[in-house]
């Protein structure tokens, strides 16, 4: 007889919390202005950061 394994009761992903949809437009911090729309800055709690094309604005 063979053993089935137990599976783990895994946390829903918390990307989702990130974005929000608004009259059929994604919002969200902003865009990068180097690589143009669809491209979004990561928030850090010191700066703003394009992965995309490793563009930085520092926060005040």
């Amino acid at each position: 007889m063979v053993k089935k394994k137990q599976v783990k009761n895994k946390n829903p992903s918390k990307k989702w919390t990130k974005y929000s949809i608004k009259e059929g437009k994604i919002t969200r911090a902003r865009n990068c202005p180097k690589c143009g729309a669809g491209i979004f800055f990561a928030e850090h709690k010191d700066r703003l950061y394009c992965g995309h094309c490793h563009y930085m604005e520092v926060k005040k």
